[in-house]
């Protein structure tokens, strides 16, 4: 007897450590309970434990790629000298043509890491995603000898249209035109406007290239061969636009000066099923202070919230519930687009372009979790809550910013690297050297914690600086910020810069033949991790050089300026000059 109360306790005890272990895990997921999906954004998870690690014949399988690691879900927030009574700044709201003193958005903007704005193989935005951290580089690169086959594997023309502000004209693909990619579903093309032969191709990948002649061309990347007929709109596209990173066949760019034939600038939403212009906005807004509608930037679309995210250089923020109808097999695709606009004006602020600190953004958005990063033409980088479109913080960078920053999350942090223009007639009278700063800066706080500068000239209309936007190492080149300044040390000089992400310190700076308004681009050999940068000039030079040392490697001529950016697909570079041709180069 004793034996079996010694067991019936002991089965009794065992029992009641189930039970309260069993109540103790429910409990655990009791709402407002703290989970590990409550803190962090979870990034798509890689390979499962236990897979096989061969083919079936016998070959080892690629290494997976892995995770990204989760980011805390942070609050921005200001804090001395950033907030924003301290630049005076005013900002107001306009929903259904009404301003309103608040806002709280019902369907809210959060989003996710730069890895996971598209999952559709292309190239869908300026600088790849909402971090802007992939510089247009998609697939995988076998770069051996880091060189360009001397022979394009084939090249298109554009065209040119003139210019009504300033005199000259608009050619080919220009600041800040890069092209756009997109690998199409054969059942998606279907229902296209395309050409025959390209529905009936089993594979199709299609370069969308916006031009400063008002067209946009579009081009088989295998073979160059036209895929459909231009869309002319008949206004300069200086920027490339945007694709819907949803794989919803719709384009988003904007134009940037008043055509000759009359038409002024404004924000397109186009269809691509259709080829037809389903929205137009921006133009003439009342809602905005600066009387200039130019829309030079590349937009970001949240895909959860159907909303599009566009600045224009009026000095208005447009976030656009775009109301997207997209059935594919019936071969229809609609938006009924509502608007709500963001507008501020500042303590500095102005709205004539000849004057200093003029409002408007000609930089692409930087969209980290609900808050949206943008540098404006008057000397402030602003940081905005999407959801209730609150202006969070204010960072002085101290002149006109034209080029894009870059995000990066380090140790749970976010940070932007960004740079500014030097805009003539600012800071210093004729064209002076002027320094121009480089800053990495806290995206929570908006505090600086680092910035270098270095010393630029300018013209007006010609601005010296970084016109070109940024880009940072990974892999081999781990901890490299690389930025291209214009107008330094001589007017008709410029620079290409690589620095210590960690500090600002100058690892090397190598001397162009001419200044740069593009961007670089980088690129790794999949065998080895080496990583080269790719940038041009205003010459027609394209450049490779060596990242960890700033060697050029290789030259290509082009026949007009570069401009433009260059994107990386597998191993082909397009990129189009301002001698209005669009070259495809096979890189060796």
């Amino acid at each position: 007897m004793k034996t079996k109360s010694k067991l019936f306790y002991v089965i009794l005890i065992c029992m009641l450590a189930i039970i309260f272990a069993a109540l103790t895990a429910c409990g655990d997921e009791q709402e407002g309970s703290a989970t590990p999906t409550d803190s962090y954004i979870i990034s798509t998870p890689g390979a499962a434990d236990g897979q096989p690690t061969g083919n079936a014949d016998g070959t080892p399988t690629a290494t997976p790629t892995q995770a990204p690691t989760p980011t805390p879900i942070i609050s921005a927030y200001p804090t001395e000298g950033t907030r924003p009574e301290d630049f005076g700044m005013k900002t107001e709201i306009m929903v259904d043509g009404n301003i309103v003193s608040s806002y709280n958005r019902s369907e809210k903007i959060s989003f996710g890491l730069g890895e996971e704005y598209t999952d559709i193989n292309g190239i869908f935005a300026f600088r790849g995603n909402n971090y802007r951290n992939t510089a247009g580089v998609f697939g995988v690169q076998n770069i051996t000898e880091a060189k360009f086959n001397p022979t394009p594997l084939w090249t298109q023309k554009t065209g040119s249209l003139s210019a009504t502000t300033g005199g000259g004209y608009w050619s080919g693909c220009g600041w800040t035109g890069q092209v756009l990619i997109e690998e199409w579903p054969k059942s998606t093309r279907q229902i296209m406007k395309m050409y025959d032969w390209a529905k009936e191709q089993e594979t199709l990948t299609e370069v969308i290239v916006a031009s400063e002649d008002g067209k946009i061309y579009f081009y088989d990347f295998e073979t160059g061969k036209a895929t459909r007929d231009p869309i002319v709109c008949n206004i300069a596209f200086k920027g490339g636009g945007s694709l819907d990173p949803r794989g919803i066949p719709l384009m988003y760019i904007g134009s940037g000066d008043i055509s000759p034939y009359g038409v002024y600038p404004s924000a397109y939403v186009i269809s691509l099923v259709t080829n037809e212009v389903l929205y137009e906005f921006g133009r003439f807004d009342s809602f905005a202070f600066r009387k200039w509608y130019g829309f030079d930037i590349s937009p970001i679309v949240h895909g959860e919230s159907d909303t599009l995210i566009y600045p224009g250089e009026n000095g208005v923020i447009y976030f656009v519930s775009l109301g997207t109808k997209y059935d594919e097999a019936a071969g229809t695709l609609s938006i009924d687009p509502e608007v709500v606009k963001w507008r501020y004006f500042g303590s500095r602020s102005t709205t004539v372009s000849s004057v200093k600190y003029t409002i408007g953004f000609e930089s692409s958005p930087i969209a980290f979790q609900n808050y949206l990063y943008v540098p404006d033409n008057g000397g402030h980088l602003l940081c905005i809550d999407m959801n209730t479109l609150k202006l969070v913080w204010v960072q002085d960078v101290w002149d006109d910013t034209n080029c894009t920053g870059v995000l990066e999350v380090e140790n749970g942090i976010p940070y932007i690297y960004m740079s500014t223009a030097y805009h003539y007639g600012w800071r210093e009278a004729n064209g002076n050297p002027a320094p121009v700063p480089i800053f990495k800066i806290n995206a929570q706080t908006g505090e600086i914690v680092w910035r270098v500068e270095y010393d630029c000239r300018t013209t007006n209309g010609q601005s010296g600086g970084a016109q070109g936007s940024l880009a940072l190492g990974k892999g081999s080149l781990d901890n490299i910020l690389y930025i291209p300044l214009a107008k330094t040390p001589q007017l008709n000089k410029g620079i290409l810069v690589a620095l210590n992400t960690e500090t600002g310190q100058e690892i090397w700076q190598t001397q162009l033949s001419n200044y740069s308004w593009s961007s670089p681009n980088i690129v790794y050999d999949q065998a080895t991790g080496k990583g080269y940068v790719i940038e041009g000039d205003v010459n027609g030079n394209l450049y490779i050089f060596d990242g960890l040392t700033g060697k050029i490697c290789d030259s290509f001529k082009l026949d007009g300026a570069v401009e433009a950016t260059p994107v990386v697909y597998n191993n082909t570079l397009i990129i189009g000059s301002r001698g209005c041709t669009v070259y495809a180069l096979e890189l060796k």
